[in-house]
C-alpha cells in the first residue's frame, strides 16, 4: 500500500539488509542510508538511540549467534509514513530463531527515524521484564 509518502518498501528492504549484514563493517556502511541520525529504537531488550548504537547492538548479536538472516514473514503494511513489519530471524541452517513485529516510522527522505519492536515468538530461554527494557539476550 502506498500513500504518497516516503518509499516505505525501499526502507524496509534496506532495514532488513542492515540487520542481516554479516559484519559490523557492512552494517556501519549501510547505517547512514537506513537510519536518520537521531533514530530511536525501543524493544524488550532496551532503548537505543542513534545509528551507532544499532550497529553495536547488531555486532553483539552476531558475536553471540553468528550470521543470521532477517526476513519479512509477509508483505509489510504501510500508511502515513509508518510500516508494520512482521519479521523472522533465521539461523544459517534455516532454523527459525525468533519472530517479531517492528513498527517503523519512515522520514520523508525514506530513512527509518524510529523503531518500536515486539517479540511475537521469543527465542528459547529469553527472559525480559514487562517494563520494556531490563534484560534478555535475544534480538529485538
Amino acid at each position: 500500500m502506498t500513500d504518497g509518502g516516503p518509499d516505505t518498501a525501499a526502507a524496509v528492504e534496506r532495514y532488513l539488509e542492515f540487520w542481516s549484514a554479516e559484519t559490523t563493517e557492512r552494517r556501519r556502511a549501510l547505517a547512514p542510508g537506513v537510519f536518520t541520525g537521531d533514530v530511536g529504537y525501543r524493544s524488550p531488550v532496551g532503548a537505543m538511540d542513534g545509528p551507532e548504537a544499532l550497529v553495536d547492538f547488531g555486532a553483539q548479536f552476531n558475536a553471540h549467534m553468528g550470521a543470521v538472516a532477517y526476513v519479512a514473514r509477509r508483505e509489510p503494511e504501510s500508511h502515513n509514513g509508518r510500516v508494520r513489519l512482521l519479521w523472522e530471524i533465521r539461523l544459517p541452517d534455516g532454523t527459525s530463531f525468533a519472530e517479531g513485529t517492528d513498527v517503523l516510522t519512515v522520514a520523508p527522505d525514506g530513512r527509518v527515524e524510529s523503531v518500536t519492536a515486539f517479540l511475537d515468538r521469543e527465542p528459547e530461554g529469553f527472559e525480559h521484564g514487562t517494563d520494556g527494557g531490563d534484560g534478555g539476550d535475544g534480538r529485538h
